[in-house]
């Protein structure tokens, strides 16, 4: 029986005289595979995936950049280095315009039903646009991100003169326009940055307190939900093309806005718990700010927004329609800010 190579593995096995075929593909991602998303969603949609197809998909997982950069991994996926690629959109400034708008501050206030909303929202026409030559799959938004510091930041005027890491290219451009100024590393080394020096605060969910270490640099947290950064599970067209019809199928039915939800609610939950031990901890000060210093954030946050939509329409689309629709889609899921 001859062997054929499909993705990483595949093995041709005569059954009752049908062929099934069996298929390994590589994983990566750069979380650490203690991180809330490898321990559960992704481990959650790989399984699952496994049993719905009798074992015929298995999966080969290489976290912590094993494989690249955090900022390659569209790239490394696009051009078939790894068969799925773990990708944070917003690493890459300016390459995804439409899809950057999930990461305006003072969208949603929950991570998972945000996710449903972005997929239901950027699937078909604009991931076609913007993500055409990969198989789109799912959007994994964490929590709302928020601001910690080794200082306290209680209103936007706090922001000036710091150097803050921040969580992709829309909050780089928020943190700018403060007057402050940032500081670009993925978020495995978000803690090495304030350790050194080289930055003074980062934009973050809560559970990075943990799982990056960032509760041992940042002792001030303004607990005012801020943003969210949706990373999105991508898939190479060519290992995508080369599954049989049936795998295919599975691999749609996990492809889906329902799974985009599931897959986050984890990385949700874990988030809750570090959130509520930093509020519990005296060593930590948690700030929420009052409905005046509010509006402050809201009023500084509308020159970013100006700007995300003047990109939008210099690729080519009506804003404004764009944005209403990813509105829309959030407020239908009960996960408008």
């Amino acid at each position: 029986m001859k062997r054929l190579l499909i993705a990483s593995t595949t093995v041709l096995v005569a059954c009752m005289g049908v062929q099934a075929q069996e298929v390994t593909l590589r994983l990566s991602h750069w979380l650490p595979p203690q991180h809330a998303v490898p321990q559960t969603g992704m481990t959650e949609w790989t399984q699952s995936i496994t049993e719905a197809s009798s074992g015929e998909i298995q999966f080969e997982i290489f976290p912590a950049q094993q494989l690249g950069a955090a900022p390659d991994h569209y790239d490394m996926t696009r051009d078939g280095i790894v068969d799925i690629g773990y990708v944070n959109p917003g690493y890459t400034a300016g390459r995804f315009p439409i899809y950057e708008l999930t990461g305006l501050p003072f969208l949603s206030s929950t991570g998972p039903a945000a996710g449903k909303a972005i997929h239901e929202w950027y699937q078909g026409d604009y991931a076609e646009a913007e993500m055409g030559d990969v198989y789109f799959c799912l959007v994994n938004p964490h929590e709302p991100g928020r601001f910690h510091g080794n200082m306290p930041i209680r209103v936007p005027a706090d922001v000036s003169g710091l150097n803050v890491r921040p969580a992709h290219s829309t909050m780089a451009r928020f943190i700018n326009s403060l007057g402050g100024s940032s500081v670009q590393v993925p978020a495995p080394e978000a803690r090495e940055a304030i350790a050194r020096g080289t930055a003074d605060a980062v934009t973050i969910p809560y559970e990075a307190m943990k799982v990056f270490n960032l509760a041992e640099v940042t002792k001030f947290h303004n607990d005012m939900p801020l943003y969210l950064s949706s990373q999105v599970m991508l898939f190479n067209q060519g290992s995508y093309d080369r599954l049989s019809d049936s795998q295919k199928q599975i691999i749609d039915d996990h492809c889906t806005p329902e799974w985009s939800q599931r897959f986050s609610e984890g990385w949700a939950i874990y988030d809750e718990g570090v959130r509520q031990e930093m509020i519990d901890s005296p060593d930590h000060e948690v700030f929420m700010p009052s409905d005046d210093e509010l509006a402050l954030w809201r009023e500084a946050a509308e020159a970013t927004v100006v700007g995300a939509l003047e990109a939008v329409d210099a690729a080519g689309y009506d804003s404004e329609v764009v944005f209403n629709g990813l509105k829309d889609a959030l407020a239908a899921n009960d996960s408008a800010y």
